[in-house]
């Protein structure tokens, strides 16, 4: 992506005696229907593309589900035994889901469903469901971008059955992603059965899109798509002649896998699909070979070309390798260099296989990080500028502790930089680089080794210093007393009007799974923390506020600092960078 130079001003202001703020925030705003919404890329023209998560109303298919069974018994009367270690009076029955609707107007029962199905993912003989939808934001509001998912035939709306990532766009407002197929409810005899059975099936697992402006839908289908293969989408650039797309595809199934499919998945015990769905998630690598790949489209949204873009290693022909191997591509810069991740042997080890940041050039797949006296190392590089500086993250060894830290890297002279963070032993990210050399991202701020905060940053190449990006926010709202309810947790994107789109926690009223406002047992309205995707926009004379106690550190304004623990349980904060392997 490019950009332009931060205005000077806002970093050379760093100080604590300033009185005003040098970022204004904007909430993009969440759909009526989710709880949490996320940023994952926007283009200069202001295309700005996003995720939501926690939908209420999710909706419960019961008509198939034996009430009597073990499985679903068991399960309610764990949940009538934390009803009652919190002191409370279970509000609904088995009976009251089968036969008086209580999943789609009882919270507590719609809660018990969804929470039951969800820790079900790998038995398909229950309904499908998922919370993830891409969303595209606008100053008219969020519209949905399902990607793959279609109406059901079962209940109005969508199946929601279907995992979507909806990952970057382009300066004409040309998107990708990827996601599963929706699942088809089906009846299956076993082999040597007289009773059918309710089964969940679907075509494939993932598949990359390519979508339009004005809608149109390019699926990305692998050249090999035995038991559907699988592509990803991950970045998208526009060019003179169309477009370049990259990501990864299936090349070929693992031999060790084949022989699985070949011994398990005949079709007489359980569909196949279902049967390569459980394998491929019983595997850590899948079983599918997946190699980086970049796609070239006219402006028609024509593919005119499939290249492979190679792997670290070369797998031994002369013998049989074990294991499944994936390199993919996250990101590409308007000269065609992409950058991503391959597996790469250990040390040379034969034996030992690591995941490591790489960047795809003139048909070369690069390593450049120095391996460490670990084997469990591994990195990620998330993002390429024009001049070919890339940014990312890799693991490394500091105060005998692994930790994930954020880099940048130069092609041109092979040099890679570990910048200096908030503390020595401080996890971090890179998520994006522009052409001046700003780098954003999130990292731990400080704190015991169990309870640290996390904020979004922003740093400059060359001034070896990380700033804070919630110090460049006000402390308190217009009133100048209320503290200011916004926490930014991640940056994901700046842009040439320094403009950085990321994603902040808030507190609201809380909602159940229906929507409701959740109270306590004394009436009260209870409150949560939420995440919402932001925009943050320079202010050309702003300088910093001291929202700290004089003997605080810089980083530890109160107006700024989250527990460690409570953002875990914000669903996919950094979920852009959870899914990249």
């Amino acid at each position: 992506m490019k950009y332009k130079l931060l205005a000077a001003s806002i970093l050379a202001t760093l100080s604590t005696s300033a009185i005003s703020a040098t970022y204004q925030l904007s909430e993009l705003g969440t759909p009526d229907n989710a709880k949490f919404s996320y940023v994952t890329d926007a283009s200069e023209s202001g295309h700005i593309i996003g995720l939501t998560n926690g939908l209420y109303n999710l909706p419960i298919d019961i008509s198939y589900i034996d009430f009597t069974d073990n499985l679903i018994e068991n399960a309610y009367d764990n949940e009538v035994s934390i009803f009652e270690l919190s002191d409370k009076v279970i509000t609904f029955t088995l009976d009251d889901i089968e036969n008086n609707n209580a999943a789609s107007t009882n919270p507590d029962a719609h809660n018990f469903m969804v929470r039951f199905l969800s820790g079900l993912s790998t038995n398909f003989e229950y309904q499908k469901l998922n919370s993830f939808t891409g969303i595209r934001f606008s100053e008219y509001g969020v519209v949905e971008q399902p990607l793959f998912d279609i109406a059901s035939v079962d209940y109005d709306g969508l199946t929601r059955s279907t995992f979507n990532v909806y990952n970057a766009v382009s300066e004409d407002g040309v998107s990708v992603g990827w996601g599963s197929a929706p699942y088809d409810k089906v009846s299956f005899t076993p082999d040597g059965e007289d009773d059918a059975e309710i089964w969940f099936t679907h075509d494939f697992i993932e598949r990359g899109i390519v979508i339009g402006a004005n809608g149109t839908e390019v699926p990305l289908v692998p050249e090999f798509n035995e038991y559907g293969g699988t592509s990803r989408a991950n970045d998208i650039v526009k060019t003179n002649n169309g477009y370049i797309v990259v990501g990864n595809i299936s090349t070929d199934i693992n031999f060790d896998r084949l022989e699985d499919i070949d011994e398990n998945c005949d079709g007489e015990d359980e569909p196949v699909s279902s049967c390569i769905n459980l394998l491929n998630s019983n595997f850590l690598g899948g079983i599918f070979n997946k190699r980086a790949v970049k796609w070239q489209l006219d402006a028609s949204l024509n593919i005119t070309s499939v290249e492979e873009l190679g792997l670290a290693l070369t797998p031994d022909e002369d013998e049989i390798e074990e294991d499944t191997f994936t390199s993919t591509a996250f990101a590409v810069n308007a000269n065609g260099t992409a950058v991503g991740s391959s597996h790469t042997r250990y040390k040379n080890n034969d034996n030992i296989f690591v995941t490591m940041p790489v960047y795809f050039k003139d048909g070369e797949v690069v390593t450049f990080i120095e391996q460490e006296n670990d084997s469990s190392q591994t990195g990620i590089s998330s993002a390429i500028n024009d001049d070919n500086i890339i940014a990312g993250y890799a693991t490394r060894i500091v105060e005998n502790t692994r930790i994930r830290k954020f880099f940048y890297h130069d092609i041109a002279t092979g040099n890679t930089v570990y910048p200096t963070n908030f503390f020595l032993a401080a996890n971090s990210t890179a998520n994006d680089i522009n052409n001046q050399g700003y780098i954003v991202g999130e990292s731990e701020l400080g704190g015991s080794d169990s309870s640290r905060d996390k904020a979004a940053f922003i740093y400059k190449i060359g001034e070896d210093k990380i700033t804070n990006l919630n110090d460049l926010l006000p402390c308190y709202e217009t009133d100048g007393e209320t503290d200011y309810p916004y926490t930014v947790v991640e940056a994901n994107v700046i842009n040439e009007n320094n403009e950085v789109f990321g994603v902040a926690t808030k507190t609201v009223e809380k909602r159940d799974t229906l929507g409701g406002i959740v109270t306590d047992v004394n009436g009260n309205i209870e409150f949560e923390s939420v995440a919402v995707a932001v925009k943050l926009t320079p202010l050309e004379n702003g300088s910093i506020e001291n929202c700290a106690p004089p003997e605080a550190e810089v980083y530890e304004r109160s107006s700024a600092s989250m527990s460690w623990l409570a953002f875990l349980l914000l669903p996919l904060v950094g979920f852009r960078r959870i899914f990249r392997f």
